[in-house]
């Protein structure tokens, strides 16, 4: 609701269409929010169909000549749909564009990146091989390619999807998002696609508030603390079948090899490792045997996906 207030408050002089999707909800949404917004399209989906068959559902029947997906967790401020509209408009070369995203308190959130080779930076939340890939990615020179801070427009290899604004001659052309996926990671192989038609763009001005991993951290039960260098709680099992997914689509099969050889490696370093760190260090240790034993739960529930992944089949990954 303050999503949708937010909208109404600061796009006066822009002609939108507001489209929900209620990913099976099974509350009272639609009454609370169509009862004070009578001319929002919404859309009912019969089961929770993930975030890419969602937006799919809502591309389906938008009739704009832009397409803005846009997270419910977030707070349009500061005509910001309008002046993002107005520039991406005036710039024809660029297939999509975002705004920076902000944290509640105003501090600058992650709002784009840079693709790395491969996908291999998928594997730098893993506790020690991916420390070692940092240390020596550091000493090497390679640049962050998460974009936090957009001082001033910056061309970007994807988007983060809770504000992502794509021309829909784009989507007509390249397709909308990979239905395989259901959370996690859709947005990037999205972008990989959309860039084929021209490069991306994120405006410094706009900026958008963005809560940050409302729907998904409810659906997993977990705090919003709880992100993606978390490996070992029910959330970031799907985030690891996603991102190797990704890689999959994106890279090609000798990539995806790689990088799910790495996790699978990634198990008993962690069991040497960690022993070393806990004789030397005792409970003052980095990690603990429940993050292990998460971690490895976790790996081992991807593992059955191996072949349908290598192979390219189509359904919804979902774990």
């Amino acid at each position: 609701m303050n999503c949708l207030k937010s909208i109404y408050d600061s796009s006066m002089r822009i002609s939108f269409e507001i489209i929900i999707v209620d990913n099976f909800s099974e509350d009272n949404s639609q009454t609370t929010i169509c009862d004070v917004y009578n001319d929002v399209i919404w859309v009912q989906s019969e089961y929770n169909a993930g975030f890419a068959r969602a937006n799919n559902m809502g591309i389906d029947v938008a009739r704009g000549r832009n397409i803005l997906l846009l997270n419910a967790d977030t707070i349009v401020q500061d005509n910001a749909l309008e002046k993002t509209m107005q520039l991406f408009d005036n710039q024809l070369n660029y297939s999509a564009c975002g705004v920076q995203l902000l944290n509640p308190d105003l501090t600058p959130q992650h709002s784009g990146a840079k693709f790395i080779t491969g996908g291999l930076n998928i594997l730098l939340p893993l506790p020690y091989f991916g420390k070692l890939m940092r240390s020596v990615a550091f000493k090497a020179g390679v640049k962050q390619p998460n974009v936090f801070e957009v001082a001033k427009d910056v061309e970007v290899d994807w988007i983060v999807g809770a504000f992502l604004m794509v021309k829909k001659s784009t989507i007509d052309q390249y397709g909308k998002l990979d239905d395989d996926f259901f959370m996690y990671a859709e947005e990037i192989e999205w972008c990989s696609r959309l860039r084929k038609k021209g490069p991306m763009i994120l405006y410094s001005n706009p900026k958008v508030i963005h809560l940050g991993g409302g729907s998904s951290s409810d659906y997993y039960k977990v705090s919003d603390s709880d992100n993606s260098w978390n490996l070992w709680n029910k959330k970031s099992r799907q985030i690891i079948l996603s991102q190797l997914l990704r890689v999959r689509k994106q890279w090609g099969l000798g990539w995806y090899l790689i990088n799910q050889g790495m996790y699978l490696l990634e198990i008993p370093m962690f069991i040497i490792f960690l022993s070393i760190d806990k004789i030397i260090n005792g409970n003052k240790s980095t990690h603990n045997w429940n993050q292990f034993r998460g971690f490895t739960e976790n790996v081992l529930a991807v593992l059955p996906f191996t072949l349908d992944i290598a192979l390219n089949k189509k359904q919804l990954y979902k774990v």
